[in-house]
């Protein structure tokens, strides 16, 4: 019988997760109604999906939205918590579709990141429309809001691994681990 994960992927995908728990408390900035920009976490659950794929990436993304929620629960409803914690994580795993692609890292990375920031804007325009300074559309204010911190993090990223020795060390990991 085939197996759908390998011990050696899933040892790997538990190191990402908790390098990215850890990561996650270690704020550059906080937005005042949520929201921060950490020090690489939403990185280390997509390099997830570069070294293995989607199945592991939207496994472990999944897992990580789970911790996130326990980390610091925000509940206003049902729906919003899924769409939080359980959509906007999960969409990180998305990178995973890119793992064989030219700069896949990248490309992935930005995906699941702007998977993130979709379910994100979602959640900020439905159930935190109110909080929209007067004179600004929710939708507006929600892009604006969560493009802000969600997009620095990601540019910080992709300046990181812009660095050649950091790409090729990436590289020289992946063909170790796969």
């Amino acid at each position: 019988m085939k197996q759908s994960f390998s011990v050696k992927g899933l040892a790997v995908a538990g190191v990402c997760i908790a390098l990215a728990y850890v990561l996650s408390f270690i704020k550059i900035f906080s937005a005042p109604l949520g929201g921060s920009v950490t020090l690489l976490s939403m990185f280390f659950i997509c390099v997830i999906g570069y070294f293995y794929g989607w199945k592991y990436s939207l496994t472990a993304a999944l897992a990580y939205g789970i911790l996130q929620f326990v980390q610091k629960p925000e509940i206003y409803t049902p729906l919003q918590v899924i769409i939080d914690y359980g959509c906007a994580f999960t969409a990180l795993g998305i990178s995973g579709f890119f793992k064989d692609q030219k700069h896949g890292l990248q490309l992935g990375y930005l995906a699941g990141v702007t998977g993130r920031f979709i379910f994100a804007t979602i959640s900020g325009f439905v159930f935190f429309g109110e909080y929209a300074p007067e004179g600004w559309n929710p939708l507006i204010y929600s892009i604006c809001y969560n493009g802000a911190y969600i997009y620095i993090e990601a540019a910080i990223t992709l300046i990181i691994l812009a660095v050649p020795a950091v790409t090729n060390a990436l590289n020289r990991v992946k063909n170790t681990l796969v």
